[in-house]
């Protein structure tokens, strides 16, 4: 990201906001009927909270069993570091937090991420929590990890630090210079219509950077459209690193003839010179366009920061409805499990995997629900189904207890045995006060993403956006 854009960007931003420092970031009221949401999420802050070391940096997870203090894991990634960065600017914008306890906060995280080391211009993808060393050891079992530039964790912690950046001008050239050595083009391999398969004009999964040049790259790119590694392409066509062509690579479902989880409908169409497969599932007799793995947070992570129902409600606005009708109906309808909402999570009984509705999503052998319901899936529906969401949540806490009135939600409930994990984590806990922070005071955290290239050159794509549903 080229520094000098980066700042003319966020000082247009702030400046649309009246913003003069920390104190300018003042904290709005909450709406009436507002109380369990603001319970939930300072509960859910506390996670947070308890989760970030003394380094500033949050942890992957704790265990909330006990009665005592939770001790924070060994271990953090770059999307933990920006949740914890996002959900301390949520607390000050809804006035849980004061101003200067957010600076204070903020401060120290940047303190912190400035000083790990980084290849090529990127975060590692795991870390020391405590001291910041990259891990070469996984702490819980001691197998070897061997270092690794991931775009898509990459591109959580950007979020969390442009946000940060927006909510306190007295931050933004420190971040700014973060984040000058950031070029999205490392992922890139440029569209070759000689050979689309070697050149697909995608992002890859990342780089192992222990061998010479860039590194070794994943064998795989990041392909599907509606799954959440969108945010690494939507930050880098907003800040020109990546062309805005990218956006029509990506695949709203595989092509017809390629392996996927059902056959395809839909047409190819012509945007902006490029011919796209404009094409579309049907689960239930709903026409829409599948993630990958057919989890929730791959679907409703980036509409959290990327106000995408706003600029292309005839398209992102209509899949992003019917995706969550279609986890709604799986869990009571067609699986009678009483409860829904399926995304990855902790498995209650321990571990972590993969939950979602199979046939909305592209993978063949993909995501099961398994009778594992992950609350923060309710909380990402908040904006499609507002009623149906809190009635899940209410439901979950009633017959399971799965809500703890220090920390929030505990991560998922097997709702088949009843047991109920004894962790939170803070991705799925950040998931959560991002959620909460939309529905208490909407476009918080969206503001860093509706100027400047977003503005420019992201809006207008979505504008453009034609699915066949």
């Amino acid at each position: 990201m080229n520094r000098r854009r980066f700042l003319t960007a966020a000082t247009g931003a702030a400046a649309a906001v009246g913003a003069t420092g920390p104190s300018a970031f003042a904290a709005t009221p909450a709406p009436a009927g507002s109380a369990p949401l603001r319970t939930w999420f300072e509960a859910t802050y506390r996670s947070i909270t308890a989760m970030t070391t003394d380094l500033g940096l949050t942890a992957d997870k704790i265990d909330v069993s006990g009665t005592g203090a939770p001790v924070p894991s060994a271990q953090t990634s770059p999307t933990n570091i920006g949740c914890g960065l996002w959900s301390t600017v949520a607390a000050a914008g809804l006035g849980v937090i004061p101003p200067s306890v957010m600076h204070d906060r903020l401060s120290r995280t940047v303190t912190a991420v400035e000083r790990l080391e980084r290849a090529h211009g990127w975060w590692f993808n795991w870390y020391d929590a405590h001291d910041g060393s990259i891990l070469t050891t996984w702490p819980e079992n001691g197998s070897t990890v061997r270092p690794f530039l991931s775009t898509v964790d990459n591109a959580w912690l950007v979020t969390g630090l442009r946000i940060a950046a927006d909510a306190d001008p007295v931050l933004r050239p420190r971040i700014a210079r973060l984040l000058d050595g950031a070029d999205w083009s490392y992922y890139y391999t440029p569209y070759d219509p000689a050979d689309p398969v070697a050149g697909p004009g995608q992002l890859r999964g990342g780089y192992w950077p222990d061998k010479p040049g860039k590194g070794e790259p994943t064998g795989h790119h990041y392909g599907a459209l509606n799954t959440e590694p969108r945010m690494a392409s939507y930050l880098g066509i907003a800040d020109g690193s990546l062309p805005a062509d990218h956006y029509w690579h990506l695949f709203r479902t595989l092509l017809p003839g390629m392996g996927q989880e059902q056959r395809p409908e839909g047409a190819y169409v012509t945007i902006d010179g490029i011919r796209v497969w404009e094409g579309h599932y049907t689960y239930r007799g709903r026409k829409l366009v599948p993630t990958w793995g057919g989890s929730m947070f791959e679907a409703l992570m980036v509409p959290l920061f990327v106000p995408e129902p706003e600029w292309s409600p005839r398209s992102w606005g209509t899949t992003h409805q019917r995706y969550v009708r279609s986890q709604i109906e799986h869990g009571l309808d067609e699986e009678k499990y009483g409860y829904w909402g399926f995304s990855p999570a902790n498995i209650p009984e321990g571990g972590y995997r993969e939950y979602g509705v199979d046939a909305i999503g592209m993978q063949e052998d993909g995501y099961n629900s398994l009778g594992v319901v992950t609350p923060h899936a309710s909380f990402l529906a908040l904006p499609q189904a507002p009623a149906e969401a809190l009635a899940n949540l209410r439901a979950l806490d009633r017959d399971f207890g799965a809500y703890d009135d220090r920390y929030g939600f505990r991560d998922s409930v097997n709702v088949t045995t009843g047991r109920v994990s004894d962790f939170v984590l803070a991705l799925d806990q950040g998931m959560i006060a991002a959620a909460l922070a939309q529905q208490l005071r909407p476009g918080l955290l969206q503001r860093p993403f509706r100027t400047g290239g977003f503005r420019s050159r992201v809006r207008p794509l979505l504008g453009r956006e034609r699915f066949s549903i």
